[in-house]
């Protein structure tokens, strides 16, 4: 008994489509994941056997061998213990496999069969933009991340239950859908603003000058003096973010986890704000490590 089912994964700010097959083999009760995950997938056996028995539904009592597919490229993450748990009912005959291999699932389970929203919406339904597949499925915290691709149909659900029910033609669900150009534009505001800084007018046309041509600043002075609350406020000041630089910047904060739930599109310049008692080494190297993680050097 065989089940395809087709997930994806980030490397870097990117993403892949992985095929998750489910085996189930008349041997003595065995869950064995291979296809180099990390502990976060190997431990995924323990949320979906929960999760499976929780939502109703029932665990085969039978040897399961899960292999996620290339198996050369380390799995990272939670985002497959859906497509894990939907693979084994699949295989047992609970799920149909008619048109599954059509759709791309995530999603990250909890023991009772509920869905907690994953990262790296963004990056993963803008590579499924780019094959032809009837649309995502994953965790509705993440439908309206997803849904700023706009060549894909996000089908977004609550929990195991609900997935299983779509896939079986039980209910329907609708694609949701979002005005991109709309969560731009309304994305596109900053909370703090360089016209709230009163006096200090050399500085400010420093930073003016630094904003308009592109140059470093670096700004000296005691404690209290305004340095910090200026350079808070140079991101106000700069040019506006493009459409492609918004998704580009979004995706780097859907990968690392930072993208607020209510916050589907980052449409401002970011702002980092280092402690200001690291060193240059300190500086060099958190450079070094953000860079290698998102792929940023060659």
């Amino acid at each position: 008994m065989l089940a395809k089912i087709y997930s994806a994964a980030v490397l870097g700010i990117n993403a892949y489509i992985v095929e998750v097959e489910a085996h189930l083999e008349s041997q003595l009760p065995a869950f064995a994941t291979v296809g180099l995950p990390d502990s976060a997938v190997r431990e995924s056996r323990e949320r979906v056997n929960a999760a499976i028995k929780n939502s109703n539904f029932p665990f085969p009592q039978k040897r399961i061998t899960i292999n996620l597919a290339p198996a050369d490229i380390k799995k990272e993450g939670s985002a497959f213990d859906l497509p894990i748990a939907v693979g084994i009912l699949a295989a047992s005959g609970v799920v149909s496999q008619d048109g599954i291999e059509n759709y791309v699932i995530l999603g990250e389970l909890s023991l009772d069969g509920s869905l907690r929203p994953i990262r790296g919406a963004l990056p993963i339904a803008v590579e499924i933009s780019k094959i032809k597949t009837k649309g995502i499925v994953l965790p509705v915290e993440n439908a309206s991340e997803a849904a700023m691709a706009q060549d894909v149909k996000v089908y977004p659900v609550t929990s195991l239950s609900d997935a299983v029910a779509f896939f079986n033609d039980e209910i329907s669900i609708e694609p949701f859908q979002v005005s991109l150009q709309e969560v731009f534009s309304s994305s596109r505001q900053y909370y703090i603003d360089f016209q709230d800084v009163k006096g200090q007018e050399h500085v400010k046309r420093a930073l003016e000058v630094a904003a308009a041509g592109g140059h470093n600043i670096i700004m000296i002075g005691p404690p209290g003096s305004g340095k910090t609350m200026l350079a808070k406020r140079m991101p106000s000041i700069l040019p506006d973010l493009t459409l492609a630089e918004a998704l580009e910047t979004t995706k780097i904060h859907s990968v690392a986890g930072l993208l607020p739930s209510n916050t589907p599109l980052i449409a401002t310049r970011p702002f980092r704000s280092p402690h200001h008692t690291i060193s240059d080494a300190g500086v060099v190297q958190w450079a070094v490590s953000v860079s290698n993680q998102f792929g940023c050097l060659n």
